[in-house]
């Protein structure tokens, strides 16, 4: 792990060659939680899990900071990819990285569908089908950090009324 973590941060200092280098080496990273695994069906099950949900953490985080690293002049894979303009990206090119979102996410559900969860397969189960998706929607959309400051103002009011 330590030598992955290595990589990764050797990819962000040299800029990776393409947005899904850098994605691809997060992903492995994270799939390498399931090495200790001792039934290999299992972890190679999680290890897709994994790799897949690594892939959609690393490219909407990278959405997510997009304007920010273009103000900072910080790297963020996507401007490998897409064309960047004021910020953000086209409508075009918003809609082909959701579908590799998509993608990412439909991985993890044909993963997920082939091992026994337990107790945890209901809140895996909505993770995987609905969170993952409204969660990407809104970093494109715009709407996820907006989201979170009206969740913080209304508690700075009940904090303010108590």
């Amino acid at each position: 792990v330590r030598c992955q973590l290595q990589l990764l941060s050797d990819l962000g200092r040299e800029n990776a060659p393409s947005m899904d280098q850098a994605a691809d080496t997060f992903a492995v990273l994270l799939s390498s939680a399931a090495a200790e695994l001792e039934n290999r069906t299992r972890q190679r099950i999680l290890e897709q899990i994994l790799y897949h949900l690594g892939r959609w953490v690393y490219l909407v985080d990278a959405a997510d900071d997009l304007k920010e690293d273009l103000k900072t002049g910080s790297y963020n894979p996507l401007v490998l990819r897409f064309r960047v303009q004021d910020g953000a990206l086209s409508e075009e090119d918003r809609q082909q990285l959701a579908g590799t979102l998509d993608g990412s996410v439909r991985a993890m559900a044909a993963a997920f569908e082939l091992a026994d969860f337990g107790v945890y397969a209901p809140v895996l189960r909505a993770a995987v089908y609905e969170g993952l998706y409204i969660v990407g929607a809104a970093v494109l959309n715009g709407t996820f950090h907006r989201r979170r400051r009206e969740r913080q103002a209304i508690r700075k009011a009940d904090t303010n009324d108590a």
